[in-house]
């Protein structure tokens, strides 16, 4: 539990990260060869947590320390849920149903920080303030 706990906790800290870095520098200004390398380090490390090892701990976790087993049967017959349902339903499936979901949530980040990232800087355009015919007032009533 530590393991997949403080993975997620670095995985989020890298995004945090990312997005604080992103607000301090200017977009547009010149990318040095040495801020690249770095830069591409870092998105590295961080989608191989997001993807690789954070799926990994909670599989490692489930099968572990919960036990969450194919034998363990939670809805089907002779179990937790209910009996005369045609078909089987292990903790195996549910341990396996949570890991695409990270990995679902997780390319939803990624999506969001990329398009954060991307419009980082852009000003909103102002509103020009318009008459009641819908004209734009060029002078102040």
């Amino acid at each position: 539990m530590v393991a997949f706990i403080l993975s997620i906790v670095v995985t989020l800290g890298l995004v945090a990260g990312a997005m604080w870095y992103g607000q301090r520098r200017p977009p547009g200004t010149p990318v040095t060869w040495g801020e690249a390398m770095i830069a591409a380090t870092v998105v590295f490390f961080g989608l191989f947590l997001a993807y690789g090892i954070v799926p990994h701990q909670w599989l490692a976790w489930a099968d572990t320390e919960l036990q969450w087993r194919a034998d363990r049967i939670v809805v089907g017959p002779g179990h937790i849920v209910a009996d005369g349902l045609p078909f089987t339903v292990t903790y195996r499936v549910i341990r396996d149903i949570i890991a695409a979901g990270i990995y679902i949530v997780f390319l939803g980040v990624h999506v969001a920080v990329w398009i954060l990232w991307q419009k980082r800087g852009q000003e909103k355009p102002k509103e020009i303030v318009t008459s009641p015919y819908g004209r734009p007032l060029v002078r102040k009533v």
